[in-house]
């Protein structure tokens, strides 16, 4: 796959993701329905391809052993999120409202592990482990030191409200960008050029 595909295609599904949830919840209610899936799916679009892309940064980064923990670390962080969208995902289809879907929800996080593993913890290492590849890539001096900040600000803006996670989509595309032309041109095929005898 083109590097520049899944830098590019990644950030854009969790914007599609981010904006798909703020019209379901126009309403006053999120899910269930085509929305509520259509919009989970985009973001497991997304976490396919953030694979890709955590694997392009590692590779950019040396291979060593820092940037592959930190993938691990991340790869972590995406099955658990995958799991997370998963289970939503199902539990729409399980349930006719909302109050259903609430219902369904307080069962499923009341068996032991799964709020630590699936929803409150373990989630974070998706972002930690690309950050830490983005910082190591700024310290090997492959983009500029505004890279990691910019990344930063799109994890914070989920944080503040659910409903800037466009805004942070758009900010992760930014902070890719020059993540992009560096594993774009590493990615390259040295052509021999030919020689006269």
């Amino acid at each position: 796959m083109n590097p520049r595909i899944a830098f590019v295609a990644a950030p854009l599904l969790v914007l599609a993701y981010g904006v798909i949830r703020i019209l379901d919840g126009l309403d006053g209610v999120r899910g269930p329905g085509l929305a509520w899936t259509s919009g989970h799916l985009a973001f497991i679009g997304a976490l396919a391809l953030f694979v890709p892309v955590s694997w392009h940064m590692r590779r950019l980064a040396g291979r060593g052993t820092l940037s592959t923990v930190s993938t691990v670390i991340g790869f972590a962080g995406s099955l658990a999120l995958l799991a997370q969208f998963v289970i939503d995902i199902a539990v729409s289809f399980m349930a006719t409202d909302r109050a259903g879907m609430d219902a369904i929800f307080t069962q499923v996080q009341a068996v032991p592990g799964v709020l630590f593993v699936v929803y409150n913890v373990v989630p974070v290492l998706f972002y930690v482990g690309q950050l830490a590849l983005i910082v190591q890539l700024t310290v090997q001096r492959h983009v500029k030191i505004w890279v990691p900040f910019v990344y930063v600000l799109n994890v914070l803006m989920p944080l503040v409200d659910k409903d800037l996670i466009p805004v942070g989509a758009i900010l992760m595309l930014v902070s890719f960008i020059p993540i992009i032309g560096q594993v774009t041109r590493t990615a390259e095929p040295v052509v021999a050029v030919p020689t006269a005898a």
